[in-house]
């Protein structure tokens, strides 16, 4: 990427937004030249904070700053309509997750940008956790034979402040869903970049304890995949504070690895900070388990002297520009956005219909509104 400067903007000033803002003010050879926003006052706040531009629209934007790069940071609800204009003005993309709520919207904007030949990316940071990492380069690695389990575990808490502070949040209508479609699509993500494709779900969901939303606050779900090997997800937002999120993969030779991604209270961007390390929670891999303390070491000490709700960020947008640079896929495309959307999709129409859901999944006719 030496010598050339990329022209980020960024498309929703959201509370991720901030973060996004100074990972990019991080990166050497990029720079932030615009924002938009629905309101406009609050890009024009945004803008005068971070010392950029701020534009009435994404295709003015794109245009007047030469933006080779548009970051969609709003509200997940809203995030067709700036990407697909960012892409038809000609800039690549990169979207905060999930992509969408609705498999309809991905395949909306996945289309635009390959007519377009611009680049789709959704962010999913975690995958540059140290700890994530290994649980991956272990498994290409062939240290635990053939993947035959994985698990999904995400204990958290939303209160009735944040369910508050917003107004989309909480509705089917606006927000699409609950902890599915809004906490745990990092940890899917990771489930399926460590397992594969998916051939099969069964699912259930519920309201356990936040009467005041309409949307799930629980999931549960059985994953087949398509190499025969099977999986179990468990999500919620109903343990207070918040106590962990854990991806744990278990092998063919009898090995078993694992991350914490998120522990103690689990982490709202705009709100609160990460307040425990990513670290890998379970190692079993024979001749490597005295690893584990030392990993955990590392790993901590690494936490400590960054700002991690800022850093991974940094590199999953670095790992993009190079990617453009090199006219190559970034690492987490549209297509693996829209295989985390597919999931829960599967998840929510297994609960309407109580059966099994086989895959590939394609939008339902209409607004592709399957949960309820």
């Amino acid at each position: 990427m030496a010598g050339r400067i990329f022209n980020i903007s960024i498309a929703g000033c959201s509370k991720v937004a901030h973060l996004h803002a100074k990972a990019i003010d991080a990166i050497p050879n990029a720079r932030l030249t615009g924002v938009w926003n629905r309101t406009a006052s609050k890009a024009v706040e945004f803008a005068t904070l971070y010392k950029t531009s701020s534009y009435p629209d994404v295709t003015s934007m794109v245009k007047a700053s030469g933006s080779d790069l548009v970051i969609v940071c709003t509200a997940h609800p809203y995030h067709k309509t700036p990407a697909l204009e960012a892409a038809l003005a000609g800039a690549n993309v990169l979207v905060e997750k999930p992509l969408s709520s609705s498999l309809q919207d991905c395949d909306e904007i996945i289309e635009a940008c390959k007519r377009m030949n611009v680049s789709l990316g959704v962010i999913s940071q975690r995958r540059w956790y140290e700890p994530v990492k290994r649980v991956k380069q272990a498994i290409d690695a062939g240290k635990i034979g053939k993947p035959l389990l994985g698990v999904v575990t995400m204990l958290g808490w939303r209160d009735k402040a944040y369910y508050d502070s917003d107004e989309w949040r909480g509705s089917w209508e606006t927000e699409g869903g609950g902890v599915l479609v809004n906490q745990a699509p990092h940890q899917l993500d990771l489930l399926l970049w460590y397992m594969g494709d998916v051939d099969e779900v069964y699912g259930i969901w519920k309201n356990l304890n936040h009467p005041y939303i309409e949307v799930e606050d629980t999931a549960v779900a059985i994953v087949k995949f398509r190499n025969g090997a099977i999986g179990n997800i468990l999500v919620s937002n109903s343990q207070k504070p918040g106590l962990y999120g854990k991806v744990q993969i278990h092998g063919k030779n009898g090995s078993s690895i694992g991350v914490q991604t998120d522990g103690g209270a689990m982490f709202i961007a705009g709100r609160s900070g990460v307040t425990e390390p990513p670290v890998n929670d379970l190692w079993t891999i024979p001749g490597e388990e005295h690893l584990l303390n030392e990993w955990i070491g590392q790993d901590t000490s690494t936490f400590n002297n960054c700002d991690p709700t800022i850093r991974y960020i940094q590199y999953q947008i670095e790992d993009y520009l190079n990617a453009i640079e090199n006219k190559m896929k970034p690492s987490v495309t549209g297509e693996d956005g829209r295989r985390t959307v597919e999931l829960f999709t599967a998840i929510y129409r297994s609960a309407r219909d109580d059966k099994p859901v086989k895959f590939p999944l394609k939008p339902e006719t209409g607004t592709d509104k399957n949960k309820k």
